[in-house]
């Protein structure tokens, strides 16, 4: 996120001024709500957690999340990839 107008995000219990360039104000509040609603999963109960903890887990988490969506859409691109080849191959031999 590129510095720009200031908003304000609230993470468990805490706020935190962000700057964010035209148009990511809106993403970056939902982005916001899904940490908060992340990290307040793992915290659970325990109020007692380190927040330090808990944000690095849930780092990890939405990371490793992100991770397998992407080697999903990599799965995704190489089967579209061989779908059009083989199409390519099949006009080929009509023409």
């Amino acid at each position: 996120m590129s510095a720009g107008e200031p908003v304000n995000i609230r993470v468990l219990d805490r706020e935190y001024t962000v700057g964010v360039a035209p148009g990511e104000r809106d993403a970056l509040i939902a982005a916001a709500r899904l940490l908060d609603t992340r990290m307040r999963e793992l915290r659970g109960s325990n109020r007692m957690a380190a927040i330090d903890r808990i944000a690095v887990l849930t780092a990890l988490n939405l990371a490793a999340e992100l991770q397998q969506l992407r080697n999903e859409q990599d799965a995704r691109e190489r089967e579209l990839r061989q779908a059009m080849a083989a199409i390519e191959r099949r006009l080929d031999a009509l023409g």
